[in-house]
């Protein structure tokens, strides 16, 4: 079995994958050994919106569940919070963008 990110209509999806012929396809070499450092975590948005407020600046450190930036959809505000303990890598959008659900905000480190 392989496993897969495929990306439809801006939605990502995660995938395992099996041959059905096994035969058929030569067999698959290892993955190869992750990277040494770390690239940092991409904080997807839950929803399609426009950015409100952010709360965060790139450098900053934050603790789980540190509030990171308020969406608003359909006249209503969502709070985004942090997944995890970490510093902010980057800030992938700015105040009043419209994002899609999943598109990446912030990136982690």
């Amino acid at each position: 079995m392989k496993k897969l990110k495929v990306t439809v209509d801006g939605k990502i999806y995660h995938v395992t994958v099996e041959p059905l012929d096994k035969d058929a396809s030569p067999p698959e070499a290892p993955d190869p050994a992750p990277p040494a450092q770390n690239p940092g975590m991409a904080v997807p948005s839950p929803l399609a919106g426009k950015v409100v407020t952010i709360h965060v600046q790139t450098g900053q450190t934050v603790k789980k569940d540190d509030p990171l930036m308020v969406l608003e959809a359909m006249k209503m505000n969502t709070y985004l919070y942090a997944p995890q303990n970490g510093s902010i890598a980057g800030i992938l959008v700015s105040e009043g963008d419209a994002v899609e659900e999943g598109q990446s905000l912030i990136m982690m480190a």
